[in-house]
């Protein structure tokens, strides 16, 4: 936590043109203040190396925007709009696993809830018909059970997840390319305003940003960060949907693709991810395996206690299948002992997710 000074002069660096997280981040370890970064010339900057010649004059120019951006600041909250930074409790740890996470996030609603699943649903503006229906029935049926749903609230498949994840009653979260207060595409308004409500919008963007064609691949680390798994719906050979998911593989994210027809070139991307050994999305439960829930039961994956049980029963229920297993042959691929595979077997087997079909002879429950 940072003091309300220092919060003043790291929301006036998140103006500043030309200075992305990764040089904000720099300057903070070196000077150890955003205050002391404010108060250096930019050419000082510039000879230890830490700004481009060419931001000097624009780091200078910008100073004079500090007291609008306090004032800008101290209005956030009439304006229902959050403001967090990585100093902050709130900030979503997720984003710390990525090389250049962002230095401050606005958000409206709230932001993803770190111990539930998370997925994000990505795919084309220019969808087919079958890629948003598909959008829409598989965030549906990923959120009634308790999955949080990301997209990018862009038109097509994006739109297509969201408006799924509310009907299945769940939590969906836009990560904007503008600022936000910006919806873009206007189309999404409803969607917008629905989503503030059950889920919430976020942004890097500071409010008014424009929707430049440069924020949308910037955006997409944040929507692959902050997933646990991503699923591709329809991508083209060369789309931002790629993108995604090629940061998701860097961020060691599961990546799903839905398969389609090798003649279809909505369909190219996707089936070039399986080629390359993407998971296969046949239905809502090729997601659901992977997050080892069943029949609407989660077992969290980042639930953490004092005795590990969730990760016990994560261990127990991966060496399962619908071939009944025995007790000593469950111990023997789970390196666990007797009294801790028991337990997790009871745990499972209380939770809906496994069946004894006879003494001491377990299996996955479909």
């Amino acid at each position: 936590m940072v003091s309300h000074e220092e919060r003043e002069y790291l929301y006036w660096l998140c103006h500043v043109p030309m200075l992305g997280a990764v040089t904000i981040k720099r300057l903070y370890d070196y000077m150890g203040s955003y205050k002391e970064i404010y108060n250096i010339e930019g050419k000082g900057l510039q000879r230890l190396g830490l700004l481009k010649s060419s931001a000097v004059s624009v780091f200078e120019d910008s100073k004079k925007m500090k007291t609008g951006c306090d004032k800008e600041l101290a209005g956030l909250k009439d304006q229902k709009i959050e403001f967090v930074t990585p100093h902050d409790a709130g900030y979503p740890a997720r984003l710390f696993k990525i090389y250049d996470y962002p230095m401050g996030i606005f958000y409206k609603g709230k932001l993803p809830d770190e111990d539930r699943p998370t997925v994000a649903v990505i795919g084309a503006r220019n969808c087919t018909n079958y890629g948003r229906q598909m959008a829409s029935y598989l965030s549906k049926e990923l959120a009634s059970c308790g999955v949080q749903i990301i997209s990018g609230l862009a038109s097509g498949i994006d739109g297509a997840g969201h408006q799924g994840a509310l009907k299945g009653k769940g939590d969906t979260y836009g990560v904007l390319g503008s600022g936000i207060n910006i919806c873009y595409p206007k189309e999404n308004y409803g969607l917008f305003e629905q989503m503030k409500e059950r889920g919430g919008i976020l942004t890097e963007f500071v409010p008014d940003e424009a929707p430049r064609p440069c924020n949308f691949p910037m955006r997409n680390r944040i929507i692959s960060g902050l997933s646990d798994a991503i699923l591709v719906i329809e991508a083209r050979e060369k789309s931002g949907s790629l993108i995604t998911a090629n940061l998701g593989l860097d961020q060691g994210k599961e990546i799903f693709a839905l398969p389609g027809r090798v003649t279809d070139p909505l369909s190219a991307g996707c089936n070039r991810l399986i080629s390359e050994g993407a998971g296969v999305i046949l239905s809502p439960d090729s997601v659901l395996e992977y997050f080892n829930l069943q029949n609407g039961k989660i077992l969290r994956v980042h639930e953490k206690n004092k005795n590990g049980l969730a990760k016990k029963e994560k261990m127990v229920y991966s060496c399962l299948d619908l071939q009944p297993k025995n007790l000593e042959e469950i111990v023997s691929l789970s390196g666990l002992s007797v009294s801790e595979c028991m337990g997790a077997l009871l745990e499972l087997e209380l939770n809906g997710l496994i069946l004894q079909t006879s003494h001491q002879y377990y299996g996955k429950k479909l």
